[in-house]
């Protein structure tokens, strides 16, 4: 039996706000998480409690959860909570993910359709690399790996040429006690080499595997840059061995091809690329 709407108190009628399914404990978070945002401080626990109505016991527990996964923090100034760079972040990276795909997928399909080979569109998470995009042809040996896969950065296009942009302390420090596992013969095992290749990507501003992580599949990724000039994603083309064949040019080809996609990509997301310096005029003095 539907419940009836309840009554407010000018005599409207309206529904209960909480949901027929809902779960009390995220319920309560999400009310502290508005009751925040909106620019309480929530320095008096107390006040705090009774305008929620929840308990202060459970009102105390909510913080520090919330606390602990960085979607609030204390002031710097003054007593009370804020917003956390946690739930910040979250939010950022949702709309980040919503614009690249928007953004990025007439590139891939064009990709795609021009050289009949798969291509994606991944972000680095830790040490492993989230596809968010995935077009691929009605061909042999089409990519098998699905939208939402987590594949290891270090043995993958998409995640070396991704962790290249990193400075290298910082790549050390991210596979720090980390395995580096093989996944095939041709899959680089030490931090040292890892570094090596990160960095002939950067510089070449490609990166290429072959049967890095899957035999007889080889693949050439580019970055994808955000406004600021900060590496936030990367798309690949991959395909059998034999698809990237330095005879006839097509190798060739196919990294302008992926090379111009990423850079359109990227301009579309705010992105200015440095200026060429210019030649020294024959000449000119100093």
């Amino acid at each position: 039996m539907a419940r009836k709407p309840k009554a407010t108190s000018n005599g409207t009628a309206r529904r209960s706000e909480a949901p027929a399914y809902g779960i009390p404990a995220v319920e309560k978070a999400i009310k502290l998480l508005r009751h925040i945002s909106e620019g309480e401080s929530v320095a008096n626990l107390s006040h705090t409690a009774s305008a929620l109505r929840i308990n202060r016991t459970t009102l105390m527990r909510l913080i520090a959860s919330l606390e602990a996964g960085r979607f609030i923090e204390k002031k710097p100034y003054g007593l009370g909570y804020q917003i956390g760079p946690g739930l910040i972040g979250v939010a950022a990276q949702t709309f980040l993910s919503r614009d690249l795909n928007q953004t990025a997928l007439p590139y891939l399909i064009t990709l795609s359709e021009e050289f009949g080979l798969s291509t994606h569109l991944g972000i680095l998470e830790g040490r492993d690399v989230l596809y968010l995009l995935r077009q691929v042809p009605h061909v042999f040996r089409a990519s098998a790996v699905r939208v939402g896969s987590r594949l290891p950065a270090h043995a993958t296009s998409m995640g070396r040429i991704m962790l290249a942009y990193l400075p290298e302390a910082q790549l050390r420090a991210l596979f720090d006690g980390a395995a580096l596992e093989a996944a095939t013969e041709q899959t680089v095992t030490t931090i040292d080499d890892l570094v090596a290749e990160t960095r002939a990507a950067r510089q070449a501003g490609l990166a290429w595997s072959h049967s890095s992580y899957e035999a007889g599949v080889d693949s050439c990724a580019a970055p994808i840059f955000d406004h600021s000039g900060l590496v936030v994603a990367a798309i690949n083309i991959t395909g059998p061995e034999s698809a990237f064949s330095i005879q006839g040019g097509k190798r060739a080809r196919i990294s302008e091809a992926l090379r111009r996609a990423a850079l359109n990509i990227s301009e579309r997301l705010g992105y200015v690329p440095p200026a060429e310096p210019r030649a020294t005029q024959r000449g000119s003095t100093a």
